[in-house]
Protein backbone atom coordinates (compact mmCIF):
# COMPACT_ATOMS: atom_id res chain seq x y z
CA UNK A 1 0.00 0.00 0.00
CA UNK A 2 1.69 3.26 -1.12
CA UNK A 3 2.42 5.94 1.44
CA UNK A 4 -0.07 8.28 -0.23
CA UNK A 5 -2.83 5.70 0.17
CA UNK A 6 -1.92 5.20 3.82
CA UNK A 7 -2.20 8.95 4.28
CA UNK A 8 -5.64 8.86 2.67
CA UNK A 9 -6.74 6.06 5.03
CA UNK A 10 -5.48 8.05 8.02
CA UNK A 11 -7.28 11.15 6.74
CA UNK A 12 -10.57 9.23 6.64
CA UNK A 13 -10.03 8.20 10.26
CA UNK A 14 -9.55 11.89 11.11
CA UNK A 15 -12.73 12.83 9.22
CA UNK A 16 -14.75 10.16 11.03
CA UNK A 17 -13.21 10.98 14.41
CA UNK A 18 -14.11 14.67 14.05
CA UNK A 19 -17.57 13.61 12.90
CA UNK A 20 -18.46 12.88 16.54
CA UNK A 21 -17.81 16.52 17.39
CA UNK A 22 -20.02 17.55 14.47
CA UNK A 23 -22.79 15.32 15.82
CA UNK A 24 -22.37 16.87 19.25
CA UNK A 25 -22.81 20.37 17.78
CA UNK A 26 -25.90 19.33 15.81
CA UNK A 27 -27.50 17.77 18.89
CA UNK A 28 -27.17 21.11 20.68
CA UNK A 29 -30.02 22.40 18.50
CA UNK A 30 -31.92 19.54 16.82
CA UNK A 31 -33.81 16.70 18.58
CA UNK A 32 -31.83 13.44 18.15
CA UNK A 33 -34.43 11.35 16.32
CA UNK A 34 -35.34 14.16 13.94
CA UNK A 35 -31.64 14.87 13.38
CA UNK A 36 -31.13 11.33 12.08
CA UNK A 37 -34.03 11.77 9.64
CA UNK A 38 -32.70 15.18 8.56
CA UNK A 39 -29.16 13.91 8.08
CA UNK A 40 -30.13 11.05 5.80
CA UNK A 41 -32.90 13.02 4.08
CA UNK A 42 -30.32 15.55 2.88
CA UNK A 43 -28.33 12.70 1.33
CA UNK A 44 -31.32 10.71 0.04
CA UNK A 45 -32.83 13.41 -2.20
CA UNK A 46 -29.80 14.02 -4.45
CA UNK A 47 -29.00 10.30 -4.37
CA UNK A 48 -32.38 9.32 -5.84
CA UNK A 49 -32.09 12.03 -8.49
CA UNK A 50 -28.44 11.63 -9.50
CA UNK A 51 -27.01 8.24 -8.44
CA UNK A 52 -27.92 4.98 -10.22
CA UNK A 53 -29.54 2.41 -7.96
CA UNK A 54 -27.04 -0.34 -7.03
CA UNK A 55 -27.60 -3.75 -8.59
CA UNK A 56 -28.28 -5.61 -5.36
CA UNK A 57 -31.28 -7.41 -3.92
CA UNK A 58 -33.78 -5.03 -2.38
CA UNK A 59 -33.82 -6.89 0.94
CA UNK A 60 -30.09 -6.37 1.46
CA UNK A 61 -30.34 -2.70 0.51
CA UNK A 62 -33.19 -2.20 2.97
CA UNK A 63 -31.44 -4.30 5.62
CA UNK A 64 -28.26 -2.27 5.24
CA UNK A 65 -30.23 0.95 5.57
CA UNK A 66 -32.12 -0.27 8.63
CA UNK A 67 -29.01 -1.63 10.37
CA UNK A 68 -26.21 0.74 9.44
CA UNK A 69 -28.35 3.84 8.94
CA UNK A 70 -31.42 3.59 11.16
CA UNK A 71 -30.48 1.47 14.19
CA UNK A 72 -26.87 2.64 14.47
CA UNK A 73 -27.61 6.36 14.43
CA UNK A 74 -30.92 6.09 16.29
CA UNK A 75 -29.11 4.67 19.31
CA UNK A 76 -25.90 6.70 18.86
CA UNK A 77 -27.68 10.06 18.64
CA UNK A 78 -30.09 9.08 21.42
CA UNK A 79 -27.21 8.00 23.64
CA UNK A 80 -25.20 11.17 23.01
CA UNK A 81 -28.27 13.34 23.64
CA UNK A 82 -28.85 11.44 26.88
CA UNK A 83 -25.35 12.23 28.15
CA UNK A 84 -22.85 9.89 26.50
CA UNK A 85 -19.51 11.79 26.26
CA UNK A 86 -18.58 12.53 22.67
CA UNK A 87 -15.10 10.99 22.80
CA UNK A 88 -16.24 7.90 24.65
CA UNK A 89 -19.01 7.36 22.09
CA UNK A 90 -16.38 7.10 19.35
CA UNK A 91 -14.75 4.30 21.34
CA UNK A 92 -17.81 2.30 22.37
CA UNK A 93 -19.06 2.28 18.78
CA UNK A 94 -16.05 0.11 17.91
CA UNK A 95 -17.94 -2.74 19.58
CA UNK A 96 -19.50 -3.22 16.16
CA UNK A 97 -16.41 -5.27 15.26
CA UNK A 98 -16.92 -8.14 17.75
CA UNK A 99 -20.69 -7.89 17.23
CA UNK A 100 -20.11 -8.43 13.50
CA UNK A 101 -18.02 -11.54 14.06
CA UNK A 102 -20.57 -13.05 16.45
CA UNK A 103 -23.50 -12.33 14.12
CA UNK A 104 -21.55 -13.68 11.15
CA UNK A 105 -20.90 -16.93 13.01
CA UNK A 106 -24.46 -17.37 14.31
CA UNK A 107 -26.50 -16.08 11.38
CA UNK A 108 -24.29 -16.77 8.35
CA UNK A 109 -22.48 -19.78 9.88
CA UNK A 110 -19.11 -18.26 9.12
CA UNK A 111 -16.04 -19.90 10.59
CA UNK A 112 -14.52 -18.05 13.55
CA UNK A 113 -10.82 -18.54 14.23
CA UNK A 114 -9.25 -18.84 17.65
CA UNK A 115 -7.58 -15.48 17.11
CA UNK A 116 -10.97 -13.86 16.47
CA UNK A 117 -12.44 -15.46 19.59
CA UNK A 118 -9.53 -14.15 21.65
CA UNK A 119 -9.96 -10.69 20.12
CA UNK A 120 -13.69 -10.69 20.94
CA UNK A 121 -13.10 -11.72 24.54
CA UNK A 122 -10.44 -9.03 25.01
CA UNK A 123 -12.63 -6.33 23.43
CA UNK A 124 -15.61 -7.38 25.58
CA UNK A 125 -13.40 -7.20 28.68
CA UNK A 126 -12.40 -3.65 27.76
CA UNK A 127 -16.03 -2.64 27.18
CA UNK A 128 -17.03 -4.24 30.48
CA UNK A 129 -14.34 -2.20 32.26
CA UNK A 130 -15.56 1.04 30.67
CA UNK A 131 -19.21 0.14 31.32
CA UNK A 132 -18.65 -0.73 34.96
CA UNK A 133 -16.84 2.56 35.53
CA UNK A 134 -19.62 4.54 33.82
CA UNK A 135 -22.17 2.78 36.02
CA UNK A 136 -20.30 4.00 39.11
CA UNK A 137 -19.93 7.65 38.09
CA UNK A 138 -22.94 8.26 35.82
CA UNK A 139 -26.13 6.80 34.40
CA UNK A 140 -25.40 3.60 32.48
CA UNK A 141 -28.25 4.19 29.98
CA UNK A 142 -26.26 6.36 27.50
CA UNK A 143 -23.51 3.72 27.41
CA UNK A 144 -26.03 0.94 26.66
CA UNK A 145 -27.72 3.06 23.98
CA UNK A 146 -24.38 3.63 22.24
CA UNK A 147 -23.68 -0.09 22.49
CA UNK A 148 -27.02 -0.62 20.74
CA UNK A 149 -25.75 1.62 17.95
CA UNK A 150 -22.70 -0.63 17.58
CA UNK A 151 -25.02 -3.63 17.25
CA UNK A 152 -26.97 -1.82 14.51
CA UNK A 153 -23.70 -1.20 12.65
CA UNK A 154 -22.95 -4.94 12.86
CA UNK A 155 -26.37 -5.79 11.41
CA UNK A 156 -25.63 -3.42 8.54
CA UNK A 157 -22.26 -5.09 8.00
CA UNK A 158 -23.94 -8.46 7.50
CA UNK A 159 -26.41 -7.05 4.98
CA UNK A 160 -23.58 -5.27 3.16
CA UNK A 161 -21.69 -8.56 3.04
CA UNK A 162 -24.67 -10.37 1.55
CA UNK A 163 -25.42 -7.60 -0.95
CA UNK A 164 -21.97 -7.84 -2.61
CA UNK A 165 -22.45 -4.53 -4.45
CA UNK A 166 -20.52 -3.95 -7.69
CA UNK A 167 -20.33 -0.28 -6.65
CA UNK A 168 -19.99 -0.03 -2.85
CA UNK A 169 -20.28 3.77 -2.85
CA UNK A 170 -23.62 3.58 -4.66
CA UNK A 171 -24.86 1.18 -1.98
CA UNK A 172 -23.63 3.52 0.77
CA UNK A 173 -25.47 6.45 -0.77
CA UNK A 174 -28.67 4.52 -1.54
CA UNK A 175 -28.68 3.17 1.99
CA UNK A 176 -29.50 6.74 2.99
CA UNK A 177 -32.89 6.44 1.31
CA UNK A 178 -34.09 3.99 3.99
CA UNK A 179 -33.77 5.87 7.34
CA UNK A 180 -35.60 9.20 6.72
CA UNK A 181 -39.23 7.99 6.77
CA UNK A 182 -39.07 5.60 9.76
CA UNK A 183 -36.95 8.08 11.72
CA UNK A 184 -39.33 10.95 10.92
CA UNK A 185 -42.25 8.80 12.13
CA UNK A 186 -40.40 8.05 15.38
CA UNK A 187 -39.47 11.72 15.81
CA UNK A 188 -43.08 12.85 15.37
CA UNK A 189 -44.28 10.20 17.82
CA UNK A 190 -41.71 10.73 20.59
CA UNK A 191 -40.34 14.25 20.11
CA UNK A 192 -43.52 15.86 18.81
CA UNK A 193 -44.28 18.27 15.96
CA UNK A 194 -43.83 21.31 18.21
CA UNK A 195 -40.24 20.48 19.19
CA UNK A 196 -39.34 19.61 15.62
CA UNK A 197 -41.00 22.74 14.25
CA UNK A 198 -39.23 24.94 16.78
CA UNK A 199 -35.82 23.53 15.81
CA UNK A 200 -36.53 24.28 12.15
CA UNK A 201 -38.02 27.71 12.79
CA UNK A 202 -34.98 28.81 14.79
CA UNK A 203 -32.42 27.26 12.45
CA UNK A 204 -31.76 30.69 10.94
CA UNK A 205 -30.65 32.19 14.25
CA UNK A 206 -27.00 32.87 14.96
CA UNK A 207 -27.07 30.40 17.84
CA UNK A 208 -27.95 27.59 15.42
CA UNK A 209 -24.98 28.17 13.09
CA UNK A 210 -22.68 25.65 14.85
CA UNK A 211 -25.43 23.01 14.62
CA UNK A 212 -25.92 23.68 10.91
CA UNK A 213 -22.17 23.51 10.30
CA UNK A 214 -22.03 20.24 12.23
CA UNK A 215 -24.88 18.83 10.13
CA UNK A 216 -23.16 19.98 6.92
CA UNK A 217 -19.91 18.34 8.03
CA UNK A 218 -21.67 15.07 8.84
CA UNK A 219 -23.39 14.93 5.45
CA UNK A 220 -20.59 16.12 3.16
CA UNK A 221 -17.33 15.23 4.91
CA UNK A 222 -18.32 12.38 7.19
CA UNK A 223 -20.55 10.54 4.73
CA UNK A 224 -19.89 11.49 1.10
CA UNK A 225 -16.16 12.31 1.18
CA UNK A 226 -15.14 9.93 3.97
CA UNK A 227 -17.11 6.95 2.67
CA UNK A 228 -16.07 7.72 -0.90
CA UNK A 229 -12.35 7.67 -0.11
CA UNK A 230 -12.74 4.60 2.12
CA UNK A 231 -14.55 2.54 -0.54
CA UNK A 232 -11.98 3.66 -3.13
CA UNK A 233 -9.19 2.33 -0.90
CA UNK A 234 -11.09 -0.89 -0.12
CA UNK A 235 -11.48 -1.58 -3.83
CA UNK A 236 -7.70 -1.35 -4.37
CA UNK A 237 -6.21 -3.01 -1.29
CA UNK A 238 -6.97 -6.04 0.91
CA UNK A 239 -9.41 -5.30 3.72
CA UNK A 240 -6.87 -6.50 6.29
CA UNK A 241 -4.53 -3.65 5.30
CA UNK A 242 -7.06 -0.82 5.06
CA UNK A 243 -9.54 -1.62 7.83
CA UNK A 244 -7.15 -1.34 10.84
CA UNK A 245 -6.86 2.39 10.10
CA UNK A 246 -10.41 2.69 11.48
CA UNK A 247 -8.88 2.14 14.93
CA UNK A 248 -7.58 5.69 14.67
CA UNK A 249 -11.19 6.96 14.82
CA UNK A 250 -11.61 6.71 18.62
CA UNK A 251 -8.10 8.11 19.10
CA UNK A 252 -9.05 11.20 17.07
CA UNK A 253 -12.54 11.39 18.59
CA UNK A 254 -11.38 11.21 22.21
CA UNK A 255 -8.44 13.58 21.63
CA UNK A 256 -10.59 16.16 19.85
CA UNK A 257 -13.29 15.97 22.54
CA UNK A 258 -10.62 16.51 25.19
CA UNK A 259 -9.07 19.48 23.36
CA UNK A 260 -12.18 21.23 22.05
CA UNK A 261 -14.99 20.16 24.39
CA UNK A 262 -12.80 19.84 27.51
CA UNK A 263 -14.12 16.36 28.21
CA UNK A 264 -12.21 14.50 30.89
CA UNK A 265 -11.31 10.84 30.49
CA UNK A 266 -10.45 8.75 33.53
CA UNK A 267 -7.52 6.35 33.66
CA UNK A 268 -9.96 3.46 33.84
CA UNK A 269 -11.62 4.55 30.60
CA UNK A 270 -8.25 4.99 28.89
CA UNK A 271 -7.15 1.50 29.97
CA UNK A 272 -10.50 0.05 28.88
CA UNK A 273 -10.21 1.82 25.54
CA UNK A 274 -6.71 0.44 24.93
CA UNK A 275 -8.00 -3.06 25.75
CA UNK A 276 -10.89 -2.64 23.27
CA UNK A 277 -8.55 -1.46 20.49
CA UNK A 278 -6.12 -4.31 21.23
CA UNK A 279 -8.93 -6.86 21.01
CA UNK A 280 -10.23 -5.49 17.72
CA UNK A 281 -6.75 -5.39 16.18
CA UNK A 282 -6.01 -8.92 17.38
CA UNK A 283 -9.25 -10.20 15.91
CA UNK A 284 -8.48 -8.54 12.59
CA UNK A 285 -4.92 -9.86 12.29
CA UNK A 286 -4.41 -12.60 9.71
CA UNK A 287 -2.03 -15.49 10.29
CA UNK A 288 0.86 -15.52 7.82
CA UNK A 289 3.25 -18.42 7.47
CA UNK A 290 5.82 -19.55 4.99
CA UNK A 291 4.37 -23.05 4.52
CA UNK A 292 3.56 -24.27 1.04
CA UNK A 293 0.03 -24.75 -0.13
CA UNK A 294 -1.69 -28.11 -0.32
CA UNK A 295 -1.12 -28.35 -4.06
CA UNK A 296 2.63 -28.25 -3.50
CA UNK A 297 3.30 -24.82 -4.92
CA UNK A 298 4.61 -21.85 -2.95
CA UNK A 299 1.91 -19.62 -1.60
CA UNK A 300 1.27 -16.66 -3.91
CA UNK A 301 -0.94 -13.61 -3.58
CA UNK A 302 -4.59 -14.56 -3.78
CA UNK A 303 -7.20 -12.65 -5.71
CA UNK A 304 -9.62 -10.79 -3.46
CA UNK A 305 -12.80 -12.01 -5.15
CA UNK A 306 -15.01 -9.42 -3.53
CA UNK A 307 -13.11 -6.35 -2.34
CA UNK A 308 -16.19 -4.15 -2.53
CA UNK A 309 -18.05 -6.21 0.05
CA UNK A 310 -15.76 -4.92 2.75
CA UNK A 311 -16.66 -1.27 2.34
CA UNK A 312 -17.82 0.30 5.56
CA UNK A 313 -16.92 -2.66 7.75
CA UNK A 314 -14.44 -2.79 10.59
CA UNK A 315 -11.28 -4.92 10.66
CA UNK A 316 -12.89 -8.06 11.99
CA UNK A 317 -16.15 -7.61 10.12
CA UNK A 318 -17.61 -10.23 7.85
CA UNK A 319 -16.58 -10.18 4.23
CA UNK A 320 -12.85 -10.70 4.65
CA UNK A 321 -11.24 -12.38 1.67
CA UNK A 322 -11.22 -16.19 1.95
CA UNK A 323 -7.50 -16.27 1.24
CA UNK A 324 -5.13 -13.50 2.20
CA UNK A 325 -1.82 -12.80 0.40
CA UNK A 326 0.76 -15.29 1.58
CA UNK A 327 -1.73 -17.38 3.53
CA UNK A 328 -1.47 -21.15 2.95
CA UNK A 329 -4.27 -22.97 1.18
CA UNK A 330 -5.77 -25.81 3.21
CA UNK A 331 -7.21 -28.93 1.58
CA UNK A 332 -10.88 -29.39 2.43
CA UNK A 333 -11.49 -25.66 2.36
CA UNK A 334 -10.18 -24.38 -0.96
CA UNK A 335 -8.56 -25.83 -4.01
CA UNK A 336 -6.78 -24.38 -7.01
CA UNK A 337 -8.83 -24.54 -10.20
CA UNK A 338 -6.74 -22.24 -12.34
CA UNK A 339 -4.42 -19.26 -12.47
CA UNK A 340 -4.93 -15.75 -13.73
CA UNK A 341 -2.33 -13.24 -14.69
CA UNK A 342 -3.16 -10.22 -12.51
CA UNK A 343 -1.15 -7.19 -13.70
CA UNK A 344 -2.04 -5.31 -10.52
CA UNK A 345 -0.23 -7.90 -8.44
CA UNK A 346 2.39 -8.73 -11.08
CA UNK A 347 2.05 -12.38 -10.13
CA UNK A 348 -0.03 -15.42 -10.87
CA UNK A 349 -3.18 -15.48 -8.78
CA UNK A 350 -4.61 -18.58 -7.16
CA UNK A 351 -8.38 -18.80 -7.59
CA UNK A 352 -9.90 -20.65 -4.62
CA UNK A 353 -12.99 -22.81 -4.86
CA UNK A 354 -14.70 -24.79 -2.11
CA UNK A 355 -14.02 -28.52 -2.01
CA UNK A 356 -15.76 -31.38 -0.28
CA UNK A 357 -14.22 -33.37 2.54
CA UNK A 358 -12.54 -35.80 0.11
CA UNK A 359 -11.24 -33.17 -2.29
CA UNK A 360 -14.09 -33.10 -4.84
CA UNK A 361 -15.70 -29.81 -5.80
CA UNK A 362 -18.54 -28.99 -3.45
CA UNK A 363 -21.69 -29.09 -5.63
CA UNK A 364 -23.28 -26.35 -3.51
CA UNK A 365 -20.71 -23.80 -4.69
CA UNK A 366 -21.07 -22.22 -8.13
CA UNK A 367 -18.27 -21.49 -10.50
Amino acid sequence: MPLSHRALAASVAVMWGLNFLAIHLSLEHFPPLFLVALRFGLIAVPTVLLVPRPHVRLRWLVGYGLGFGTLQFLFLYWGMAAGMPTGLASLVLQASAPFTVVLGATVLRERVTGRQVAGILIAVAGLALVGSYRAEVADLTPFLLTLGGAFGWAVGNLCNRQARPPSPLHLTLWMSVVPPLPMLALALAFEGPHRIGTSLATAGNAAAVPALLGLLYTVVIGTVVGSGVWTWLMARHPAGIVAPFSMLVPVVGMSAAWLLLHESVSRTEIVGGLIVVTGVLLGSARRRTGRKSAVGAPAVPALDLDPGAHAGTLPVGVGVSPVEPGEPVDVGEVGVVGELDDPALDADVVVPVALGERGERDPRVGT
